[in-house]
Parts: C-alpha cells; structure tokens; sequence
C-alpha cells in the first residue's frame, strides 16, 4: 500500500508560520488570529495562488511627556505596522489581488499574505513582475508539502503479532490503516471452538452446535478455534495475536468433530446441511467453509442457495491439489490454495497456510499447517474488502484477489493491503 501521506495545503520553506485566517478584503489595519482556519487552508491552491511579503519593522510604541524609557519598549503583539499596511494597501490597488490570508513573521521581520491572482492574469508573470517591484520582500508560489508519516501501518502491542507469517506476509497491518472488517459478519462452518478464548472471548456474534445438542468438547476443539482466531482475533487486548479483521464478528457453526483426538475432525451431509440452513437464515455475507469432500446433491442445493443470495463462500483447496466435489467444484465459490512452488489452478486463490500461529483451546497459540489456514486468511481479506464495499460480489472480489496477489518470499499469493487500495479503483470501474 501506498506510504500515508498528509498534504499541507500550504507551506514555504522561509515562510514556516505564513498561515492565515483573514478573509479576502478584510481591513489590513486588523490583525489576523494567531491560528490559521482549516477551512481557509484548505481553501488555499497550489497551482494558482502566491505568497507575498513586504517589510514590517518593529515599531516603537509611542511615548507621552512624562513618560519613562519603559515607554519605548515594543508592543506585546507583532502584527502589521503601518508601513506594512500601506504597502499592501498599494500594492492591492495596484495589482488587483484577492487576498487569501496574511501573517505577520516577527523573525524575518516581514509581513506575508496568501494572494490569488486577479481572473486571466498569468500567475508566473505577476510573480516575475512583483519580484522587479522594489516594494516587495518575496514573492513566490505558493507550494505543497508532505509529511512522511511513519503511520503507514496499524501498530498493534499483541505481543506475537511479528510471528503471525500471513499476517506480515500479506501486509495486513498497512490495510488496517483503511479497514478493520467493522460490520461484517463470517459465518464459520467447522468444528466447535474456544468461545472464552481471549482472543476471540465476547468477539464471536454466534455459535450453534448441528453435531451434537450437549457437546462438552465444543470449547476444546482445535480447527475452528484455529480458523476463527486467524479470521478475527482480537486486536489491541495485549494479548497472543490479530486478526487479519479483528473487527468482523464471527458465527460459528458446528458441523464436524473429532472421532479420535489423534487425527482430523470429520463432518457429515447431515451436519453440514444443518449448518448450511442455519447460515441462510442470518445475514452473514462470507462463509468460510475450511472443509472438503465428495460432491453432494443436498449441500449443493443448500451452497447455491447461499450463493444466489449474494454470499461470498470462500472455501479449501484439498492438499494433493486436486478437487473433491464440495465445496470447491461449485460455480461461483472462492478456492483457496496454500500458497506453493508453480502456478495455482485457474481462479485458484493463493494464501499462506504453512506454519501460521494462531488461537488454540485453552487460551493457547501454536502453529499450524494447511489450505484450511489459507482459507481462513482470505475469508478475513474478504471482510475487510467488503467493509470498504459492502456491494461487491463474489466474482469481483476474486478478480481483486488474483489482480493484487504479489511475490512474498518468491511466491506469488494475496495482498491484504494491495486488494483494500483496488477497492475504489474496482467501484470506479464498475460505473
């Protein structure tokens, strides 16, 4: 993402405190505030208007009979001495300015204003002109600066924050600095997850359990604690890691579980259709469906349902590469890959999935591996995509994704931060 910057809307190198809150025409025998107005300010333009300055000395103040030495010590406040008044006053007659604003600069001894130029007169030529006039300290355009904020990123004090891979990987701070994921809501099918977790503690919108109707492993289930943490962690808590939308809430929907503590969890057409019917009556806008399997004809009712509502699925590549039937064969779903050596299948997104840290039961972190992390990671890049345009559709925002996917560590896999900056570039587009 491009570096933050904060434009001045004036500046001169010699003429550091030239701001002003006069209004054009104001009596010059007035002096201005001692702070410039941000409206005039922002009012001022570069490509036209000039900085002018003429001589105002410190005058003395005037003494009475009887009065002291104390007499000639100069008036508390610097504005514009008579000289300064009259010059001004002539040269305005003169040249036929509008002025802008003006400031006295007790330092240089001068008083300057902000002028705009009379209508179809050549801003350079009257410069050039006030220039040769002997009345005239400076005359000179006026010029746009910058400042080079270092607050190009959000900075977060989650202490593990620097070891989250995808989260550095995808520049998720630097899209921070935009969108957080504020209002948008991810619906996650998985297993059960830590809900008194920290990081996701009182951050979860939702949860239902479609495996079982007193499930007391819900809380310690791994891979939806681990998919949930990487999507919307809580940011800022002085704690574990962020989210890469730690400000979307998340729903989560039990439908798989663990047969045996010692392998994967394991879903049914039962449970997933349960939990497919229960997305559909909320408004969550992403589903996150780190899962996969044979084709189905009931969940690929149910999925294309949810799709024709204008829901974003984003779902697992299986690990061989090779699709299984659902959810990632179905028109219209976002397919996530861990990002690898060689090209991704066609409209096969790429994002990091090996070795990320994240939530786990017990109020833990570790690291873990798999396309279901890579998906967790792109369903948090669609909610902060969607808080900045809640109108995109699925195939615009996979095209964001494979159009700002770029080269981290040689591999080519998405951009949290390039994809947010398309945004506006896509909304005009569309127009």
């Amino acid at each position: 993402m491009k570096k933050a910057l904060l434009l001045l809307s004036l500046a001169a190198a010699t003429l550091g405190g030239c701001a002003s809150t006069r209004p054009s025409g104001a009596a010059l025998t007035t002096p201005a505030p001692e702070h410039a107005s941000d409206s005039v300010a922002a009012g001022m333009d570069s490509s036209r208007d000039i900085v002018l300055a003429v001589a105002n000395p410190l005058e003395p103040a005037a003494t009475h009979a009887g009065s002291s030495l104390l007499g000639y010590a100069p008036a508390p406040n610097y504005g514009a001495g008579q000289r300064a008044r009259s010059l001004l006053a002539d040269l305005r007659r003169q040249y036929g300015w509008n002025e802008v604003g003006g400031w006295p600069i007790r330092a240089l001894g001068v008083y300057c204003i902000v002028l705009r130029p009379p209508a179809g007169m050549d801003r350079d030529a009257l410069i050039a002109t006030l220039t040769r006039d002997q009345r005239v300290e400076l005359a000179q355009p006026l010029q746009e600066y910058a400042v080079y904020s270092s607050q190009d990123e959000e900075h977060y004090n989650d202490p593990y924050t620097d070891l989250q891979r995808g989260f550095v990987e995808t520049h998720a701070a630097e899209a921070h600095v935009v969108t957080q994921g504020d209002g948008v809501q991810v619906a996650v099918v998985d297993t059960g997850v830590d809900t008194s977790h920290p990081d996701l503690k009182g951050h979860l919108a939702s949860v239902r359990d479609e495996v079982s109707d007193n499930d007391k492993a819900f809380a310690s289930d791994r891979h939806g604690t681990e998919v949930a943490g990487i999507i919307a962690a809580v940011g800022n808590n002085r704690q574990g890691m962020v989210g890469m939308a730690p400000k979307a809430r998340v729903s989560v929907y039990k439908a798989c579980w663990y047969a045996d503590p010692n392998s994967g969890a394991r879903c049914n057409s039962f449970t997933l259709a349960k939990a497919l019917a229960a997305v559909n009556d909320t408004d969550a806008r992403i589903v996150n469906l780190s899962l996969g399997g044979p084709a189905d004809p009931l969940l690929g009712k149910l999925l294309q349902q949810l799709l024709s509502q204008g829901r974003i699925v984003v779902a697992a590549l299986p690990p061989d590469g090779v699709p299984r039937g659902f959810p990632d064969s179905s028109p219209g779903v976002i397919v996530v890959r861990t990002t690898a050596n060689g090209p991704a299948p066609q409209g096969v997104v790429s994002a990091p999935g090996n070795d990320i840290l994240t939530t786990q039961p017990g109020g833990g972190y570790d690291f873990t591996s798999g396309s279901s992390m890579a998906t967790a990671h792109v369903s948090g890049i669609v909610a902060l995509l969607l808080s900045v345009a809640p109108g995109l559709d699925a195939n615009s925002v996979r095209d964001i994704l494979l159009r700002t996917s770029a080269p981290a560590n040689g591999l080519v896999q998405v951009d949290a931060a390039a994809a947010v900056d398309a945004v506006p570039k896509m909304a005009l587009a569309m127009r």
